[in-house]
């Protein structure tokens, strides 16, 4: 049966093999071509420079904050808190943070938007990370949303939230 170069089912099913092959490599190797996503990051050092200053604003007009900021999955890169800052302060700078970041906007706003809106008030109750205070603001480079910063401690969340933006400012050349 091999003998026969012409019609030997032997040598049709090895062809019709390798035809299978090539186009489950052609289909796999279509599927391996792509390109995975590329995602901006809020590196250590910008974080670590953004809480220093923004601490550092606190501290030159006399408040006791803390301040933490988030990367882009929500996780704490930095958290400082300043001589004398309460321990709650640990607390609401972190989840300032992770507010801004998840919600992407201002935490500030989103207090004015709840008490404009009292039913979206459940935005509140989402997860146990989520803080409606002002004092946190996202981090962007460009258009896209690579973390948070939240400073707790301040008499008002106003002040907190300016002494964040100081923090962001710090950095905002180098995340564009």
């Amino acid at each position: 049966m091999s003998r026969d170069p012409s019609g030997c089912p032997r040598r049709r099913g090895a062809a019709f093999a390798a035809l299978v092959a090539i186009g489950l490599i052609a289909a796999a190797g279509g599927t391996a071509a792509q390109e995975l996503p590329r995602e901006k990051i809020l590196p250590l050092a910008l974080a670590q420079q953004a809480a220093d200053v923004a601490l550092a604003a606190c501290v030159s007009q006399g408040y006791r904050v803390a301040v933490a900021v988030v990367d882009g999955a929500g996780l704490v890169r930095v958290q400082i808190r300043a001589d004398g800052a309460a321990p709650h302060t640990l607390d609401s700078s972190g989840r300032k943070a992770y507010t801004a970041l998840s919600l992407r906007q201002a935490t500030a706003d989103l207090v004015k938007l709840v008490q404009e809106h009292p039913e979206a008030a459940g935005i509140g109750d989402m997860n146990e990370r989520i803080l409606l205070l002002a004092g946190g603001l996202p981090i962007r480079a460009g258009e896209a949303v690579v973390g948070g910063i939240g400073v707790g401690g301040a008499p008002g969340g106003h002040l907190d939230a300016a002494c964040a933006q100081a923090g962001i400012d710090a950095i905002a050349d180098r995340l564009k």
